[in-house]
């Protein structure tokens, strides 16, 4: 969702929202606001998408209930067992010597960072990269997520907010002469 800023804008609105849901931050989906925060919103996505080996948008069952994979991954925070997270082939992998699974579990840290709710909560790129690069750096312990389901979607509370969405399909089709 990277948008061109002019030097000195750090952020912008729009009326129309266009993207991928599951990736949008949640300022951007509800309020059109965007800004290099709404871009760390996706890059945290990714991160805990890599590590888990599934996808946002798909629904994953946990204690009873189905949830995206923001609140799946929060959930896990919450019971401090963000090792179950890490994709089984990642897992297979990680036999040796040379994987270090205190890694893989601050990089799903750092993702829950990038997922905050709060857009200014979230880190900046450069931070992000110190983060990764500089394990000695301290992290801040991640608030709960943006589109972060408390007891589920198919919870009883009635409270409710609605936005228009559109998915769009192309196929390409290309005819060449005999």
């Amino acid at each position: 969702m990277a948008r061109i800023f002019e030097m000195d804008q750090g952020g912008a609105n729009t009326i129309r929202v266009v993207g991928t849901f599951g990736y949008m931050s949640p300022e951007y989906v509800t309020h059109g606001e965007f800004s290099t925060k709404s871009d760390v919103y996706s890059y945290g996505v990714l991160m805990l998408e890599i590590i888990s080996g599934k996808k946002n948008s798909s629904f994953h069952r946990m204690g009873g209930s189905v949830t995206n994979l923001v609140t799946y991954v929060w959930k896990l925070w919450e019971k401090n067992s963000l090792h179950e997270l890490i994709d089984p082939s990642i897992q297979e992998e990680c036999i040796g010597e040379d994987c270090k699974k205190d890694e893989i579990i601050r990089c799903i840290h750092i993702g829950l960072l990038c997922v905050q709710e709060n857009s200014a909560d979230r880190p900046a790129m450069s931070e992000i990269h110190q983060m990764l690069t500089n394990t000695s750096l301290i992290l801040h312990v991640p608030k709960p997520p943006g589109f972060f389901f408390p007891n589920g979607p198919e919870s009883n509370q009635s409270t409710s907010k609605s936005f228009t969405c559109s998915v769009d399909d192309v196929t390409n089709t290309s005819v060449d002469p005999r």
